[in-house]
């Protein structure tokens, strides 16, 4: 059985910062890509930021230079650092893993959703 939680969403003014976690824990031995998503009010869910086992990195444009994806493979996390941030990042945040045990691939793994509103 594995479980992914996702946190640290919340309300911040224009311009500044949050910090998301996603822990995953159970019968893990290997988390390959990860990546964060996000979905607005009556849009699709879009992929937000990426990285991989090896650290490798892919962002949307839309907020490269402005978030920071990363993990820690000790602890089954992955973070995502949001600065500047700006309303039109307002959206429900996921977290998605992709997760191998000792006998083989589990599956990709989704948070619950953390959600974050960027309003002045």
């Amino acid at each position: 059985q594995v479980q992914v939680v996702d946190s640290g969403g919340g309300s911040v003014q224009p311009g500044g910062s949050l910090r998301l976690s996603c822990g995953a824990s159970g019968n893990i031995f290997s988390i390959t890509a990860t990546g964060w998503y996000r979905q607005a009010p009556g849009q699709e869910r879009e992929l937000v930021a990426s990285i991989t086992s090896s650290g490798g990195t892919n962002y949307a444009d839309s907020v490269k230079g402005r978030f920071t994806i990363s993990r820690d493979n000790a602890k089954n996390t992955v973070y995502l650092q949001m600065n500047s941030l700006k309303p039109e990042d307002t959206a429900v945040y996921y977290c998605q893993m992709r997760i191998t045990s000792r006998t083989g691939f589990l599956g990709d793994y989704w948070g619950q959703g953390t959600r974050v509103t960027v309003s002045p």
